[in-house]
């Protein structure tokens, strides 16, 4: 029989976070599921924790190099058999009644694609808030291509819906051919959404929290990097190319480039600073006043919230982002 949704756990190095993230991943309550479990090349104990379920529940697909975080879901969605796609990654969890209410929402609202709240997991904190306002999402209704690109702007608001972990139509995005940017290491999961939304997925709001996103303690200092952002804004260049987009996407879309070049800017005079290179931080700031605006927030706190629009984290998780 077809399952009702493939999930799709993309694991690199998971081997302390994957269990509770299988777990939650076959309690899906009401629907049918196969679980795909793709491990990027680890070299810690990944896929003995895999094989620890029984194959006749969990898929392990070994990939023999690492292909970073869209090549591993890309690798899981040449294998996929159900009528939905759902990407969880290896250090989160997903509520038992989450993804029959996202189906259920999709259909009603005639969908190809559903996102929804999310629970946001402090470390150490027993307690969990969420991410979104359920009444504002609930107003929205619909995510636009607009409103999904000017959310991923950078120094605007704590959380964006690049947060969000779409459950997609899989009939849509092979109609599309749609797949996951292999060349990108971070930002790829936006990129994808923005995709399907360009070539005319109507994406449906699910107010409700079903997604426990897990915020672990890491090194952010070792995590951002101008490469990164120059290689989104890239990215984004060859995402107008390849879409005929409306006025208020384009706008968006110059919105986002904007932020992210201050970004950019911002971690080179961050980056002189820390190198004592007190002239070259001035030169930076001149070239881009808003770098140096962004300073006015002590650099950790700034640091931690760029880190946090900008959703980086490993290939599949939320630690430190693979070369």
């Amino acid at each position: 029989m077809q399952p009702d949704v493939s999930i799709i756990i993309a694991a690199f190095n998971a081997e302390a976070t994957l269990v509770g993230a299988i777990r939650s991943a076959l309690g899906q309550r009401e629907i049918a599921v196969e679980v795909l479990v793709v491990n990027d090349a680890s070299d810690d104990r990944t896929a003995e924790v895999v094989r620890t379920f029984p194959d006749t529940s969990v898929k392990l697909i070994d990939l023999a190099e690492n292909r970073g975080p869209g090549g591993a879901r890309n690798a899981g969605l040449e294998q996929a058999q159900g009528r939905w796609i759902a990407v969880l990654d290896s250090d989160d969890t997903m509520q038992p009644d989450r993804l029959v209410r996202m189906i259920e929402r999709a259909k009603r609202d005639s969908s190809q694609v559903v996102v929804d709240n999310l629970f946001v997991a402090e470390q150490d904190q027993a307690r969990h808030e969420m991410m979104f306002s359920p009444q504002d999402l609930a107003k929205l209704g619909q995510l636009t291509l607009p409103d999904f690109i000017r959310s991923n702007r950078i120094f605007k608001t704590k959380y964006n819906f690049g947060y969000t972990k779409p459950v997609f139509q899989r009939a849509f995005l092979e109609a599309h051919g749609l797949r996951y940017d292999e060349n990108l290491r971070i930002g790829e999961d936006y990129l994808f959404l923005a995709a399907a939304l360009a070539k005319g997925a109507r994406c449906a709001v699910e107010p409700q929290a079903g997604y426990v996103y897990n915020v672990r303690g890491g090194s952010i200092s070792r995590v951002l990097e101008i490469r990164h952002i120059e290689a989104m804004l890239a990215a984004d260049a060859g995402f107008e190319r390849a879409y005929d987009l409306d006025p208020a996407a384009q706008q968006a879309l110059r919105e986002r480039s904007r932020s992210l070049r201050q970004a950019a800017s911002f971690l080179s005079v961050v980056h002189h600073l820390k190198e004592k290179a007190l002239l070259k931080a001035v030169r930076t700031a001149v070239r881009d006043p808003a770098a140096l605006r962004h300073l006015r927030m002590p650099i950790g706190v700034r640091l931690r919230r760029m880190a946090t629009q900008l959703s980086w984290g490993t290939s599949q998780g939320h630690g430190e982002v693979q070369s």
